[in-house]
């Protein structure tokens, strides 16, 4: 017989996509009110893995990362895209947005993204997002799928998970005293 276990808190991460530096910026100040300090931002990094977002941003685009010092249940994740889409709509210039914020949890074993976007492997969790498990951890490190994007499959993105896993891990770990 199954049982029901309680499902420890995730580690949330949003990824943004720009072209201007201070959309970014007032992004990410609307995201820490929201949750609280950050542990991780990556430096920026140059998004050309596709050019699918040229036509509403334009060319020379960046892509950060950062993670939430404050953990989260896993069952917010529809709540908080829903929240980031709104965000970015209030962002836009026009039709235009001007980031997009792409939310998503880090637990032990995967990288979970949401999305808008139904697919074969997704999972719909509410609200009209979808759930997408775009990285697994196995051998010490974070693996693709074959439906990962390219950009997450790249060593730099999997470095970056990697390293906020282990911060995540340090969390989860209960404090020992010795004396």
């Amino acid at each position: 017989m199954g049982r029901i276990n309680r499902q420890p808190p995730v580690k949330l991460i949003c990824g943004f996509i720009f072209r201007e530096q201070p959309a970014y910026e007032k992004a990410k100040r609307f995201l820490e009110k929201k949750f609280g300090p950050l542990d991780f931002e990556s430096e920026n990094l140059a998004f050309d893995h596709t050019t699918y977002y040229e036509k509403e941003f334009g060319a020379v685009l960046s892509r950060k990362f950062i993670s939430f010092q404050k953990l989260i249940p896993a069952g917010c994740l529809a709540q908080i895209k829903a929240l980031t889409i709104k965000y970015e709509q209030e962002l836009s210039r026009g039709r235009n947005r001007l980031v997009n914020i792409d939310p998503g949890f880090l637990d032990l074993g995967k990288l979970t993204l949401a999305t808008t976007k139904d697919h074969k492997h997704r999972v719909f969790i509410g609200r009209g997002i979808y759930a997408e498990v775009t990285l697994y951890f196995e051998d010490k490190t974070y693996k693709p799928w074959e439906w990962t994007y390219p950009d997450y499959k790249s060593a730099e993105y999997i470095g970056i998970f990697n390293r906020i896993r282990e911060f995540y891990r340090l969390q989860l770990k209960p404090c020992t005293l010795h004396t």
